[in-house]
């Protein structure tokens, strides 16, 4: 367990980065990166052209917060100067425009992997925490599935 502040969570209520800023900070912190997923309106996929309307995101809490620690203890490991974790994923139906997600890394300066850290935590977190996506069109609804299959690397009995 870490001597740093960490936070994971679903959210079904809009997120304040500042309040969730000040959870994950200390004394010492002089840097936060934030990585900060949106709804998009209009997406391109493979050659596709398609508008949204909404998303709404899904998940099982127990296994999305184990695999959401798993995430930031894989962080520590590689970037141990990094203080402070947050991962918080928003569930329930989103509008264009709206935070999906947000993963924040503080630590004492911007080059002791902050930086880095919150882009691992959000390329991380889209392989291996359980979180689904149903797009609502206006042309219909669909579930966007990632491509990344969990292997037995993935598991993380700890």
């Amino acid at each position: 367990m870490s001597v740093y502040p960490e936070v994971y969570r679903l959210a079904p209520e809009p997120l304040d980065l500042d309040a969730l800023v000040a959870e994950i900070t200390v004394p010492e912190t002089g840097a936060v990166c934030v990585f900060s997923g949106m709804v998009r309106g209009e997406t391109n996929r493979e050659g596709y052209q398609s508008s949204t309307q909404r998303l709404e995101y899904e998940a099982y809490e127990p296994m999305a917060v184990a695999k959401m620690q798993q995430v930031a203890r894989e962080i520590r490991e590689r970037w141990p100067l990094v203080q402070g974790i947050a991962i918080v994923q928003r569930v329930g139906a989103l509008e264009v425009g709206q935070n999906t997600i947000l993963i924040v890394c503080a630590s004492a300066h911007r080059d002791q992997g902050c930086f880095e850290g919150a882009r691992y935590g959000i390329d991380r977190l889209k392989e291996i925490v359980p979180v689904w996506k149903k797009d609502i069109r206006p042309d219909g609804v669909g579930w966007i599935e990632g491509h990344y299959q969990p292997n037995a690397a993935d598991r993380d009995d700890g």
